[in-house]
This record gives C-alpha cells, structure tokens and sequence, in this order.
C-alpha cells in the first residue's frame, strides 16, 4: 500500500497543478473578469493581487491609452485634506467610493482620471490614480488662445473619446475664450472652439457638453462641428435670466441619464437669506429624441451636489449620512454648504463654515469632523484645492 501510495503522489500533485483559474475555459475567465470589473476596476486589481493562478490568466489592468472605459476608475471621487494643503505638497490624497464609501490612500500622488498641470513646465498628464498608467500631452501654455500663464490656475479639463484606441483632452478657461484639444501622439494643441465661453460642462459617453456661459444654450463641445450644430438644448425662457446671479444652470450624470437642473429666483418665497429665495427646476435630457426636456419632479434616493466646477448625483442608500430627493449646493460664506429638500421645499445648513485660510497661508485648524456633504460639494470645486 505505501509502494502504491507513493506512486499516486506524482499525480495527485499534477492535478492540483492543473486545476484552479488556468483550468477554467478562457470564455469563463472572461466572464468572471468582467464581472469583477462591472463592480469597480479597484477589486479587480485586488483581485489580481491576492491571488496568483488568476493574475496569471487575466489581462492586466493597467491600460496604457487609458481608452478602456472599464479599466478607469468609476465613481471614485477625490477628498479634499480640509487643512488648506494642497495634495501635492502633502504627498498622498484620499479617494472615496460614492457607491460603497470605501476609501483608499494614494501616497506620492499629485493630486478618476486625473488631468495633472505641471507647475514649471506647464505639460498635461493623464493618470490613471490606481493603475499609475499615464498619457503625457505638451504644455498648452505656449499656444496662442492662453494668453496669460495666470489663466492655468483656472484651467478645466475633460478626458473624451477621440477614436476606439484613443483619448482627447479637452481644456478651457472659464473667462478666457477659447477651447482647445489635445490627442496623444499627435502635434500639440489644436483650437476647436475660438470664441466660446463655457459655465457648467459634463463629461457624457465620451463627449464633453456645457452650457455657454451667460446663456441658455446647450452645446456639444466635443467632438466638434456635429453634423446638426452644437447646439442640443435651451434651458425654457421662464426659468431665469442667466445675467443674474441666483440663476444658474447644471448638467449632472444620473444613472445613464443626462440630468439638467436649473436654480433660479422665486419672488413667491420668503426667507432672511437669498439662498432661501431659490427654486429648483429639473429636466432629463433625451439624446435619443431630439434632445428633448422631460420635467423630473422626484429624485427617488438620488441626491444632488451641484457647482459651477461639476456635479455629482449619488445614492443616499449607500451614503446614509446624505438626505434623499435632495440637492446641495453652496453660497456665500458662511453659509457655504445648503440642503434643499425637494419633499417639501425647505432649506437648511447641515455645516457651518470655517476660514482657514487667506489666500496667503493658513490661519487656523480645520474643525474636524468634515460630513460627507462637505467633502462632495467640496469635490465639485476645484478652487477650494
């Protein structure tokens, strides 16, 4: 029997070799990938990680056109510290999960995709936070519509769809006219739009839309020339003037949907505050009919915060420090983060704000802790970075 034993150890040994990930059929590795990666690029990395027989047999995650819309990190947001220190000089940044509240901590990390200025060069790059792949695109600052280098601090930015293998980097200045475009490995920057001024844009299936500032006019940006103009929608005559400053206008992503939000004035309301004076009016975009305006009276557990920088619209089932059917939005200090309840029409301020800064260096500690509203709607403004 241990003569027997001994020779069935060989085998016993070689099935286990065989088995395990690299033993499945290639389509059904396939499939559990893009399970894996339906829920977030980051388990899939983890996952890769962890264990070695399917590292061994899955394509690796680290995309190097940063093309492959499921290989980018989705619904991951960037935290500002709250200490006035930038990202860069601290050395690391936290990201959150909108969808799990999971965080991660990425050190030596300047600052989803991430669209990165170099300070002295001024050179573009494109980094993927978790895979590190990168795409670099020359300095914009040398061509003609920027003008005056200062204008970068205001620089926006939207990574788009150029072709099936290729991104387009989008960039424009918020009151500078002008909107230029980069694809990697093709010569510098080439202007798409020379006397365009943008407000609130969203990124949207791999084009880039926005309002046109002071106006009611929604665009397509990129790509540009469409075959039936730019132009795609027009926010209705009687929500506002778009000269006054409580009326402003929002693109959110919701779901799979293009969400447009107007906030304007409504003399029917009394308050103490300007803020208390708003209304809220919501319509969904339907790109596949004309881009008509559908009214949107109820947000189910979906909440909105809403800045002229970007939007966001998350889940209060997986946040449930957030309020539902909400919208939050910011006004002058100090009363800088707003809750409108779209239930029964009531405002309130969930946080107080807090100076910690004067522009010139920090004058006081932060008071901690920071709620999740602060940080989203923080998220959404560049400029408090």
């Amino acid at each position: 029997m241990a003569r027997k034993a001994a020779a069935l150890a060989p085998a016993t040994a070689a099935r286990k070799r065989k088995g395990g990930w690299a033993s499945l059929p290639s389509d059904l590795t396939l499939l559990v990938a893009w399970r894996v990666l339906g829920a977030d690029v980051v388990d899939y990395i983890a996952f890769r990680g962890a264990c070695s027989g399917w590292r061994a047999c899955t394509p690796s995650p680290r995309d190097p056109t940063l093309r492959n819309y499921w290989l980018r990190p989705r619904r991951w947001v960037a935290l500002c510290g709250g200490d006035a220190v930038r990202p860069d000089d601290a050395g690391e940044i936290t990201f959150l999960h909108t969808r799990t509240a999971r965080c991660l901590r990425g050190r030596r990390l300047h600052r989803r995709l991430l669209v990165l200025l170099h300070k002295r060069d001024t050179t573009v790059r494109v980094l993927h936070p978790f895979t590190r792949a990168a795409v670099d695109l020359p300095p914009p600052v040398y061509h003609e519509v920027v003008r005056n280098r200062n204008s970068l601090l205001d620089m926006r930015a939207a990574v788009c769809a150029a072709s099936a293998t290729s991104i387009a980097v989008v960039v424009w200045f918020p009151w500078t006219p002008g909107v230029l475009c980069a694809v990697p490995f093709r010569h510098g920057w080439e202007v798409i739009h020379k006397e365009m001024k943008l407000g609130n844009t969203l990124p949207f299936q791999g084009r880039l839309y926005g309002f046109v500032r002071f106006s009611r006019q929604v665009v397509q940006v990129y790509p540009p020339n469409p075959p039936a103009g730019p132009l795609v929608a027009h926010v209705p005559d009687e929500f506002g003037n778009p000269f006054m400053w409580h009326c402003q206008y929002y693109l959110v992503e919701y779901g799979t949907h293009m969400l447009l939000v107007v906030r304007h004035g409504n003399v029917k309301r009394e308050g103490t505050e300007p803020w208390q004076r708003s209304a809220f009016a919501m319509f969904r975009v339907d790109i596949s009919d004309r881009w008509r305006l559908l009214p949107v009276t109820n947000l189910g557990d979906q909440a909105l915060f809403l800045r002229e920088d970007r939007c966001l619209s998350v889940s209060a089932k997986d946040l449930p420090s957030i309020s539902s059917n909400s919208v939050y939005f910011s006004a002058p200090p100090p009363d800088n983060v707003i809750w409108h309840s779209l239930n029964d029409k009531s405002f309130e301020r969930p946080t107080m704000f807090c100076k910690v800064h004067n522009l010139k260096e920090r004058i006081r500690p932060s008071v901690r802790p920071f709620t999740i509203a602060d940080h989203l709607l923080t998220y959404c403004s560049h400029r408090e970075w």
